[in-house]
């Protein structure tokens, strides 16, 4: 059993290509970018996630002694190309969206310049890290704009998946502005806070609600927040009024209750008169149960007092658009641009940057796609992130790649903020790239 880090993590594809590159001496640079070809429904922008984790696996690309002999004995490869392999690192550069920075489709959030073999091996693995992070943390970023101010918890583990999902998710969840996961490791492996509440099976294992609310209450005394719906959820509230008293006077506060099903409008103002009633102003209500970004909007439309949220399902799998329509494609061979001209999949050959302009108001008003060397006006949004295989900088912190995210999601236009269906940033394609392409499609035909 390899781990996840193993470059065996990969699709045969990649393998049996490299074998023919290394057979006909096709080891010239190569230049892939990896961009979405179009928005899913409801997206009207996307937000680059992941790079940190791209660019661990590309510094420490390296296949085991125990690995070559398993594809040796498993697979027809060459001795040549397994001496290859063995001993093979990554020796190009990346250029890169960082991470948290908002995107649109066409545009590139990374690009491999390195020999070919190289960069065509990384494809799989740099596609699986890079787009399904970026897919939890454009989902993520939908619910914040949806519920300004709020607390929300990831709550997605137990339905992600697959365990390095559930645990990337938090890690992009939190990046695109959520305040934390009930997701353990994540706080060991990120440094993300971690919450938990109880389970209906705590309060159901005792006899009575305030039994178990007791002692709970006393196991677990700090930021205490009591699961209140197991039965008649206004019962349990004022159950809770009629306890927080004797906790008090052992030094315990009752922090929050919590909600996870029912009419959430409904019964948020009605807990919330409770425990108002009850001199409990200061306990916050928290709220669960199937949520998205739809329904936060709902809840916030009709002002239901509720506090914070945990999201489970419909973030870490992104439930209304799981997937990306995503490539990761060759543009560049041996100084020549090279172009997919297939139906529905062309691409835009050449090494690209995105220019991104602002108002006077600092919002985004347009991007610009262009060739790398022709400049226009706004800023670049691609950086160099590694040079001759070896990253320029230390990681951002998640503090910093969280004020990225947040600034560009106060960037964004009016329509993009309040998550308005069918609009998006317009993204320009400069004079250059288009000449470019048309040069490319005339070089094909002469050749066909």
């Amino acid at each position: 059993m390899y781990p996840a880090t193993s470059p065996l993590l990969t699709d045969l594809y990649q393998l049996n290509m490299v074998q023919a590159y290394l057979d006909h001496g096709q080891m010239d640079t190569a230049v892939f970018e990896f961009f979405v070809r179009r928005l899913p429904a409801r997206r009207g922008f996307l937000m680059a996630a992941g790079l940190e984790q791209a660019i661990d696996f590309l510094e420490n690309l390296q296949f085991s002694s125990e690995e070559i002999d398993w594809l040796r004995k498993n697979y027809r490869f060459t001795d040549g190309f397994l001496d290859y392999l063995a001993r093979l690192r990554f020796t190009g550069d990346v250029d890169a969206m960082p991470e948290g920075t908002i995107f649109f489709a066409s545009e590139p959030i990374i690009r491999v310049t390195a020999p070919l073999p190289e960069a065509q091996l990384v494809e799989t693995r740099l596609i699986n890290i890079l787009h399904f992070q970026s897919v939890v943390a454009s989902k993520a970023a939908r619910m914040v704009l949806a519920a300004p101010g709020k607390q929300l918890i990831d709550f997605g583990l137990r339905r992600a998946h697959g365990a390095e999902a559930g645990l990337m998710a938090a890690r992009a969840s939190y990046l695109a502005g959520f305040d934390g996961t009930a997701t353990v490791l994540a706080r060991e492996n990120f440094g993300i806070p971690v919450f938990g509440t109880m389970a209906h099976s705590f309060i159901q294992a005792h006899d009575d609600e305030t039994s178990a609310f007791f002692e709970f209450a006393r196991s677990r005394p700090d930021n205490l927040v009591l699961l209140i719906d197991t039965y008649d959820t206004e019962a349990a509230a004022r159950k809770v009024v009629t306890l927080a008293p004797r906790l008090k006077k052992e030094g315990i506060a009752v922090r929050g209750v919590r909600l996870d099903s029912g009419d959430l409008i409904v019964l948020s103002k009605a807990v919330r008169r409770i425990l108002d009633d009850g001199g409990l102003h200061d306990v916050t209500i928290f709220a669960s149960g199937g949520l998205d970004e739809d329904e936060l909007a709902k809840l916030m439309d009709a002002n239901a007092p509720i506090d914070g949220f945990g999201i489970g399902t419909s973030l870490t799998t992104s439930s209304d658009a799981p997937a990306f329509d995503c490539a990761y494609k060759l543009q560049e061979y041996a100084g020549i641009a090279r172009r997919k001209r297939s139906v529905g999949k062309a691409t835009w050959p050449g090494r690209k940057q995105v220019w991104r302009s602002f108002g006077d108001d600092g919002g985004m008003i347009g991007d610009v796609l262009a060739l790398d060397h022709d400049r226009q006006a706004g800023e670049p949004l691609l950086v160099p992130v590694m040079r001759h295989g070896r990253r320029l900088a230390a990681p951002s912190t998640l503090a910093d790649i969280r004020k990225r995210a947040a600034q560009g999601l106060a960037q964004l236009p009016w329509s993009l903020r309040h998550l308005s269906d069918g609009t998006t940033l317009p993204v320009t394609v400069a004079p250059g790239l288009i000449a470019l392409a048309e040069e490319v499609d005339r070089r094909c035909a002469a050749m066909m």
